[in-house]
């Protein structure tokens, strides 16, 4: 059995439709400082976060002062953007498909649930992830054996704790929640 927590990382200095890989910004540092005050308490045999700037920043706060490494893994990285769509739009796209369901989405995305939920079913230790909104959503998804791609209103920091045993997810307890703005 392992207890996987997965974290989100703190608020970012842009929107999704600004820059592709933006940072934390002044709020997001103050989250990320008190997440990992939290997190000091869970014994995590692996730590790792997502190769995008705000979730290796919202880790560093955990990781540095403990002395621990971090794995960047891409599998629990951000939703991929369209192709299709150029920068300014994709925050748009975002919103739209937050609303529906992974099945339809088309392959590419069924294969980023995927990858994501079968990361999470290899955990065999205690472990914390730093990750995004709709891939924390995605491991919820899965242990509820829900299609929807938000499940949960998860606030930037907030701790989603799952429990993995033989490969099967299950919620433990949900992360606290606050609506979400997709800029």
């Amino acid at each position: 059995m392992a207890i996987v927590r997965l974290v989100r990382h703190g608020r970012a200095t842009a929107g999704w439709d600004t820059d592709p890989d933006p940072g934390l910004d002044e709020v997001g540092l103050a989250q990320a400082q008190a997440v990992a005050e939290e997190l000091r308490l869970a014994e995590a045999a692996v730590v790792l976060t997502s190769p995008m700037r705000r979730c290796r920043e919202t880790s560093a706060f955990y990781a540095e002062p403990l002395g621990v490494d971090v794995i960047v893994d891409t599998s629990v990285s951000e939703i991929p953007a369209p192709l299709d769509v150029e920068m300014a739009g994709r925050a748009d796209w975002l919103r739209h498909v937050m609303l529906g369901k992974w099945s339809e989405l088309g392959d590419r995305y069924v294969a980023y649930r995927d990858a994501v939920v079968d990361r999470i079913r290899l955990c065999d230790q205690d472990t914390i992830i730093f990750s995004h909104f709709v891939a924390i959503n995605t491991v919820i998804g899965a242990a509820l054996r829900d299609d929807r791609l938000v499940i949960r209103r998860l606030d930037n920091c907030s701790v989603t704790t799952m429990e993995v045993i033989d490969g099967e997810i299950s919620l433990v307890e949900g992360g606290s929640e606050a609506e979400t703005l997709v800029r």
